[in-house]
């Protein structure tokens, strides 16, 4: 007569692979809603943060269920493996964000000249829900970036600021920067050795002497004389990002400044939403000024 063995069966990793299931489940709905819908951000968080809730708790079900199949022979080896695949996706995002959010300092704006950062053309606005945060960057902020993105600093290339310019539209074309705003843009001022030479009344074409010969001077560093030729011999452009896989809105504001044979360009990035960016804005800057590099490969300094 054979005998038969009732094997106990674990409720845990049967629990377990369920909480796993919805948690993959929601990770995947929420990612798709923020990226190609119309989920805001705070909202994405919030649901992020209840899909690694339910991935933890399914992968703390199934330790117990596999602890009852070693201890007791209970079947639920099956139950709580399935449970531990579907929760290593969020459990995943979540550690990396966490990492991110303990070890980077908590700021939402960066910049490759903190004393004097680009202006926004116009100041972007985000209704914050739930994640507050401070308007104002704080010289404190600053340097904290400083601390921990010391290698984010402006590029200055040697050219004019009409080609530094097509060269900066086109990397951020490529990189996914929409430009919605522009200000300083329109006909170059021309050296006066290259302004076409007018002809002289007897129909020799020699060129005739400027009124006034322009003295040389020093130019002032930090005054309003100094701001007037920088807003003069300026172009600044404003324009928008979102990350690859979340979607995540971030603002970026390009400034280019010509000095003398020289053009400088710096670039500041801000999240919208929430204190702290984990990191994404120094990488989105820092990716777009490469991208620049090797645009303009050749006459960076």
């Amino acid at each position: 007569m054979a005998i038969r063995f009732d094997r106990p069966v674990s409720n845990s990793a049967r629990f377990a692979r369920r909480f796993g299931a919805f948690a993959f489940v929601l990770w995947v709905a929420v990612l798709v809603a923020h990226r190609f819908g119309g989920l805001a951000t705070p909202y994405l968080v919030l649901l992020l943060l209840v899909s690694i809730g339910f991935a933890m708790l399914a992968a703390l079900l199934a330790a117990v269920g596999l602890r009852s199949l070693w201890v007791r022979g209970a079947e639920a080896g099956l139950d709580a493996l399935k449970a531990l695949i579907f929760a290593i996706l969020p459990l995943g995002f979540g550690g990396f964000a966490a990492e991110r959010y303990f070890t980077l300092p908590a700021i939402y704006d960066v910049s490759t000249d903190v004393v004097s950062a680009p202006d926004w053309l116009s100041p972007p606005h985000a209704d914050q829900i739930w994640m507050k945060r401070n308007p104002d960057v704080t010289p404190q902020e600053r340097e904290q970036q400083l601390a921990a993105y010391p290698e984010l600093t402006g590029r200055r290339y040697e050219g004019a600021i009409d080609r530094v310019l097509e060269a900066v539209r086109k990397v951020a074309k490529l990189d996914g920067i929409t430009i919605t705003r522009s200000a300083g843009e329109g006909e170059p001022v021309r050296d006066l050795e290259d302004a076409p030479a007018r002809p002289a009344p007897d129909g020799n074409a020699v060129a005739e002497a400027p009124d006034q010969v322009p003295v040389p001077t020093p130019r002032p560093y930090e005054d309003d004389v100094a701001e007037l030729i920088r807003s003069a011999n300026g172009v600044t452009l404003q324009g928008e990002a979102r990350t690859l896989i979340l979607g995540l809105h971030f603002d970026v504001v390009i400034r280019l400044r010509e000095e003398a044979e020289t053009t400088f360009v710096d670039i500041r990035v801000a999240s919208r939403y929430g204190q702290h960016d984990l990191g994404l804005s120094a990488e989105i800057a820092d990716r777009y000024l490469e991208a620049l590099d090797m645009e303009l490969l050749g006459i960076a300094g």
